[in-house]
């Protein structure tokens, strides 16, 4: 039998080349969070230092906590963790600039010979560190005008519009997700050229990577979801997002779900029962849109989150795409 510390377990290849970058994936509430840092702490006893990189848009921003299930400095078990807490919550996201930022820190990791675990289930976030793409610039006269006709007449008219331009990705964005329908039109206003939705599997990997999905009985995970969003408000989401507002929530952030509810509550549009309800409402549909993403990532190992033995399984995935002969 081999040590823990043996080449046959560790996850680094034979050749001494950089592991494979490990991706934790999969829908809101399927533990990514709680099998990242076992498998770090897995890693770390073998040998492998480990750091991650966060993947969720929302746990971007600093004081967005409860609302984004943020792991607390002591919930992380001295793991480095990269990308919390670097926006302000008036600040507007950037997936390109979070391309830049993500890629970055994994070539530092890389570097000081570790290994890199992005985890995180925003979907398009994911696609942008794993796969090989280029995001278009942006003009802010187009962006302006076409938020304004936003904010005037809703997402439903931007969504007709992108139907009969750009169907695939009318579809793909849907009717509600407003700021990508201003991003869809501003691209394809500035390119000529359709917008790319960044689906996985349309382009080839920046770097090797082992894709591990979390995944869960649809009825289990609707369960799940429920409680997630009730503990959110028993926590006290409302006092967070009233300690954040004085400073101004931006456009992404106030939309945010959990954050939008919590925000009527406050204004006194619906009562803590109905907030919590729509939270809950939209958390469902968020994680089957989460879910019909990452089924399309190819070779992407699935393992049933409530197995016993998930981290040993994960990690055999990893040891297997590390090994020289796999693929």
């Amino acid at each position: 039998m081999t040590s823990p510390a043996s080449a046959e377990s560790s996850p680094r290849a034979a050749d001494g080349d950089p592991s494979p970058i490990v991706a934790v994936i999969g829908a809101t509430g399927t533990g990514k969070s709680d099998l990242s840092l076992d498998l770090a702490e897995r890693l770390a006893a073998q040998g492998v230092p480990t750091e991650i990189v966060n993947a969720d848009a929302m746990q971007l921003y600093r004081g967005m906590d409860i609302g984004t299930a943020k792991l607390s400095t002591s919930e992380r078990r001295g793991v480095p963790h990269h990308l919390l807490d670097v926006l302000d919550p008036r600040d507007e996201a950037s997936v390109a600039a979070y391309q830049r930022d993500a890629r970055a820190a994994i070539e530092d990791i890389r570097a000081r010979g570790a290994q890199p675990i992005l985890v995180g289930g925003s979907g398009l976030y994911v696609s942008a560190v794993l796969y090989d793409y280029d995001f278009p610039g942006t003009d802010a006269a187009i962006r302006g005008r076409l938020e304004a006709e936003l904010d005037e007449r809703g997402p439903g008219m931007l969504h007709r519009r992108l139907l009969e331009i750009d169907p695939e990705s009318a579809r793909e964005i849907g009717a509600s997700n407003g700021r990508r329908l201003v991003r869809a039109l501003e691209v394809i206003e500035l390119t000529g050229r359709p917008f790319r939705t960044g689906q996985p599997g349309s382009e080839s990997l920046w770097r090797p990577a082992v894709t591990i999905g979390l995944e869960l009985d649809r009825s289990l995970l609707v369960e799940r979801l429920d409680r997630r969003v009730e503990r959110m408000w028993a926590a006290g989401l409302i006092d967070e997002v009233a300690a954040l507002r004085p400073t101004g929530l931006g456009v992404t952030a106030a939309r945010a779900i959990g954050y939008a509810q919590a925000l009527a509550q406050l204004d006194g549009e619906v009562d803590a029962g109905t907030a919590i309800a729509d939270a809950a409402a939209l958390t469902r549909r968020y994680a089957r849109r989460q879910v019909s993403w990452f089924r399309r990532y190819p070779d992407t190992h699935w393992i049933d989150a409530l197995v016993p033995d998930r981290v040993e399984v994960a990690l055999d995935r990893i040891r297997s795409a590390a090994s020289p002969a796999a693929g």
